[in-house]
């Protein structure tokens, strides 16, 4: 095992100056499929995520010889857009005490509320060693570049577990999980509702008959390239109808990207109206390691119910039949609640190099986190269960 002596530190300020292999030599262990190269590169050579929109790349690597052994996927950002944990609130109370909160440096996959993130690392080195490395050169970077924080969004936990002594402090969010606790089918999913709940979701289920709409799943080569376009024109319909607060980030040849080269990773359910062979509305999943990860979708009108049925009862008869154990389906409203998604605790990291700004957060974010939790579990009691899951 060589010593951290030998090993050399390169910013890169584009996923395409790395060697996908190396890159994913180090990512594809992990649970998430948000690190893996060809996620990042098409974010970022589509445009989608770029310079032009506040995003600039400058990923962190760390190299023995010319071997790959650490990587970070980290943006400078000049807003808080795309990142989901919401931090307006402590930018505008920076402004308020004169300390400029942007540029900061952020590290999540970009526009992707999903719990996985953190450093890659080989496997064969001391990785306390290289985190400490690694932090270092963080730190360098955003006191010479006079950023004034760092944040380390949707956080793997036990990769968190390790960075408490490495000064970053903890900030916890809310998001939603379904767990399969051993379910048959869906209709023994079902079985865990109440009874008003169960009826409501069955009828729920019954209006796509009604509509003469028939979902069907499509996974890895079986996903037709062409749906590309269809997906992004659903994606850029379905955002334009929330106004000021659609979450329209990505362009089309980002989906045309990755339904290129990223299929292995794809669940598409399509949705047919009679015997039309252009689906009338497209959701689009991602697959690893028996954990689903809900991110898009869209229709070509509004239909009743349509969105549950897209975006929860599908992938969860999916999971069921196909052994997942984990279903993510984003961030959002509280529906999913009385779907069966639970309210679970989500942790950002954030290290800051403004005094008055470390002041600030230290001072409030354990009340922060005490009222978040509180939040959480007041959803939890919402929950429309006749009795706890299995386990």
């Amino acid at each position: 095992m060589t010593g951290s002596a030998s090993w050399t530190i390169r910013w890169l300020r584009s996923i395409d100056e790395v060697d996908r292999e190396q890159w994913d030599r180090l990512a594809l262990p992990l649970p998430t499929p948000l690190l893996e190269w060809h996620w990042l590169h098409h974010l970022e050579a589509s445009g989608s995520i770029s310079p032009r929109y506040g995003w600039h790349p400058r990923h962190l690597t760390v190299w023995k010889g010319r071997e790959l052994i650490g990587a970070a996927p980290l943006y400078v950002k000049t807003h808080s857009d795309g990142e989901f944990i919401f931090d307006h609130w402590w930018a505008q109370l920076a402004a308020q005490y004169g300390a400029a909160y942007y540029p900061k440096m952020v590290g999540m996959s970009p526009a992707t509320p999903s719990v996985g993130y953190r450093f890659l690392m080989a496997e064969d080195v001391d990785q306390a060693d290289l985190m400490r490395r690694m932090i270092a050169a963080v730190d360098q970077y955003c006191q010479e570049e006079r950023l004034s924080c760092c944040h380390l969004n949707f956080a793997d936990a036990p990769w968190f577990a390790r960075l408490p002594s490495q000064g970053f402090t903890g900030w916890r969010h809310q998001s939603y999980l379904w767990r399969n606790e051993n379910y048959r089918d869906f209709e023994d999913y079902l079985q865990v509702f109440n009874s008003t709940q169960r009826h409501n979701i069955r009828r729920e289920c019954r209006r796509m008959e009604k509509y003469g709409i028939e979902i069907h799943p499509l996974i890895g080569n079986d996903i037709p390239a062409e749906l590309a376009a269809l997906m992004y024109r659903y994606y850029f319909n379905t955002n334009a109808s929330y106004g000021p607060w659609a979450a329209r980030f990505l362009n089309s040849g980002f989906f045309e990207g990755i339904f290129r080269d990223y299929r292995h990773r794809l669940l598409i359910f399509a949705a047919h109206a009679g015997s039309s062979p252009v689906p009338v509305a497209l959701s689009i999943l991602l697959v690893k390691d028996g954990h689903l990860i809900g991110r898009y979708w869209g229709s070509a009108e509004p239909v009743k119910d349509l969105h549950f049925n897209m975006c929860f009862y599908a992938p969860i008869r999916w999971a069921i039949d196909n052994g997942i154990r984990t279903f993510d389906p984003g961030v959002g409203s509280p529906h999913k609640i009385y779907r069966g998604f639970q309210a679970v605790a989500n942790t950002s990291l954030h290290r800051f190099y403004d005094s008055r700004l470390k002041v600030l957060f230290a001072q409030l974010i354990d009340q922060v986190n005490e009222m978040e939790q509180a939040n959480i579990e007041a959803l939890n009691r919402q929950l429309p269960f006749a009795r706890k899951p299995r386990s």
